[in-house]
């Protein structure tokens, strides 16, 4: 079978077998006000995460069709895979040379098919695919690849973000909006040093994130008017992008809050993770006390956007191994509960690794066996309660 055939009939067959539909499983304490997307829970898939050059056997070891067949079983409906631009190109960095402006576009066909693949295998279990572009062209919240430019100030890195979306608006065309959305940048922030992982970092100025979200909106829709398209909050997913409110472009938070919680001892985080001090829940960090309430005005500005009538997902949440088990899921169930409020789903990273829902290499979890893989099975029943 042929490219074209083989990704019409990929199309036809995802679409056909999501007809199916799939109860809502989740039950969450409090009932949720209307949020005008639907309350997507699921997780993000790493098989395109790294800036290393695709190679067709690493994606089997990152997301099988048993994966989803696995997230369907337990109610979910999610999946979001970021993907690092320099993954599907024909660039070469084994050559020692750093990427130019001209090649940050020139795609390679086979990672392309990939990428398609893994969304329709998902698509084939009735989970909704979030495609995001983790790293793009001149930008991505962590170091280790050098950009020819700066996203948010230089028209040519602007031009070859559209010319990425467009190529993925067209390769999508046809795909039920239901089953598929573009999430345009992943934490979108300003660093004047972006090799520098530590670097502070800054809300890039409304005006450019308007400018910038507009535009690849205007060439996605070139392709399919009825795609959904999300924004991630400024400054790193962490606030409200009013700029936006008129566009019809959803939102997308972070379930990170507070980072000494969320990311104890992750070493891109801290420079020196024994710095970190012992995360507790409810916490008392730097003379001020984080709980339930604290979650609740942290998120209020998001609670607010979805009763505006602005669609509003949590892309990405969840502790790292480090984090002790008690205080993860003390912390996260107050989270899921006030998300839920709101009717705001989530994408836990990721559902196998440190993040995960499968081998998370947790030192303090009593696995259970799951076909040979480790399954944290409190998580499990937390996630399906929200």
């Amino acid at each position: 079978m042929d490219c074209i055939n083989r990704r019409e009939f990929l199309i036809a067959a995802s679409a056909g077998l999501a007809l199916a539909g799939m109860p809502n499983v989740f039950s969450g304490k409090t009932k949720p006000i209307q949020n005008k997307l639907p309350r997507w829970r699921g997780f993000n898939f790493l098989n395109f995460f790294s800036h290393r050059p695709y190679v067709a056997d690493y994606k089997l070891l990152v997301a099988t069709e048993q994966d989803f067949k696995w997230m369907a079983d337990w109610g979910f409906d999610f999946v979001r895979i970021p993907l690092a631009y320099p993954t599907y190109l024909k660039y070469n960095p084994s050559l020692g040379k750093d990427i130019t402006p001209e090649e940050t576009i020139d795609f390679k066909e086979e990672p392309l098919e990939a990428v398609e693949e893994l969304v329709y295998l998902a698509n084939k279990y009735n989970l909704h695919v979030s495609l995001n572009l983790h790293r793009a062209p001149g930008f991505c919240i962590n170091a280790g690849f050098r950009e020819p430019f700066n996203l948010w100030k230089d028209q040519e890195a602007q031009d070859a973000f559209y010319v990425h979306w467009d190529m993925w608006a067209k390769r999508f065309r046809h795909v039920a909006p239901r089953l598929l959305s573009f999430d345009l940048v992943n934490e979108p922030c300003f660093k004047e040093d972006m090799n520098d992982q530590f670097a502070p970092a800054q809300a890039i100025p409304g005006d450019i994130y308007r400018k910038v979200a507009k535009s690849s909106l205007q060439v996605i829709h070139q392709q399919n008017a009825d795609r959904l398209v999300v924004a991630d909050g400024n400054n790193g997913g962490a606030l409200v992008i009013p700029e936006l409110m008129d566009l019809p472009i959803a939102q997308s938070c972070r379930g990170y809050f507070p980072h000494d919680v969320s990311h104890y001892r992750a070493g891109w985080v801290w420079k020196n993770p024994d710095d970190a001090p012992m995360p507790v829940w409810p916490a008392m960090i730097n003379g001020k006390r984080y709980d339930r309430e604290v979650l609740e005005d942290f998120y209020r500005p998001w609670m607010d956007l979805v009763k505006q009538g602005i669609g509003v997902h949590c892309g990405e949440c969840g502790c790292f191994k480090e984090t002790p088990h008690k205080v993860f899921l003390a912390w996260f169930e107050d989270q899921l509960d006030v998300l839920g409020s709101s009717g705001i789903g989530w994408g836990l990273w990721n559902f196998r690794g440190d993040f995960g829902l499968l081998d998370s290499g947790r030192k303090d979890v009593a696995y259970e066996d799951w076909y040979g893989c480790k399954l944290d099975s409190r998580l499990l029943k937390l996630l399906q309660k929200y």
